[in-house]
């Protein structure tokens, strides 16, 4: 019993350090897929946090203006806001006098510019989510391949530790790709998600100044 809990303590002593190492070169390459998806979703994150910053005043602002026939000062107001919805409704505003149809097509532009550039690297992220996990996986089968054919030139004895420590160190890379791929997997959805919210608050908006400018639509 003794010398079980003797090896138990020795075997918990692995350090991280031990384990990346003992992943092989395929370590490197989930290593640089993992910084990429943390530096993608954290400037996405921050980029659709400040798009999303929705002053609950702005379309009343932009509807006084507009009653009072002041167009160049409610399109200075949209131009200070730095948002989508504000982008969007200063170039509603900067089409009228043209017909309605083609007024509400150019916010539809605008919107889909706007959603195209929040949605870029996205795809990256949903690559690392589907590739990561594929790459530990290749990693645990190199691995597997490289245990046996240690065991096989061993002289085809069945030696557990050189068969074990071979599985352990194959297992690694299967661990890494998946610790990397579920976070971008979640990050992934978790933008998906903050960007059709504010796809919505885009429509509502749309709808809203669409009914300024011609309240016989309502």
């Amino acid at each position: 019993m003794l010398i079980i809990a003797t090896n138990a303590v020795k075997a918990t002593e692995i350090g991280l350090g031990s384990l990346i190492l003992a992943g092989g070169w395929l370590m490197i390459p989930l290593a640089a897929l993992l910084g990429i998806m943390i530096f993608i979703f954290v400037e996405r994150f921050n980029m659709i946090r400040r798009a999303s910053a929705n002053d609950p005043r702005f379309m009343v602002k932009i509807k006084d203006l507009m009653q009072a026939g002041e167009v160049n000062k409610a399109i200075a107001y949209c131009h200070s806001k730095h948002t989508p919805i504000a982008r969007m409704i200063e170039k509603g505003i900067s089409q009228l006098g043209r017909p309605i149809n083609d007024i509400h097509h150019s916010i539809e532009n605008v919107a889909n510019l706007e959603v195209a550039r929040l949605e870029k690297g996205l795809p990256f992220i949903a690559t690392i989510a589907g590739g990561a996990p594929m790459i530990g996986f290749l990693g645990t089968v190199i691995g597997m391949v490289q245990a046996f054919m240690n065991l096989s030139s061993a002289g085809g004895m069945v030696d557990m530790a050189l068969l074990s420590s071979g599985i352990y160190t194959a297992m690694i890379t299967t661990v890494a790709g998946l610790a990397v791929g579920i976070p971008a997997y979640f990050g992934y959805n978790y933008l998906v998600v903050k960007i059709e919210q504010l796809v919505f608050q885009m429509e509502a908006n749309t709808m809203a100044f669409m009914e300024i400018i011609n309240p016989k639509a309502k």
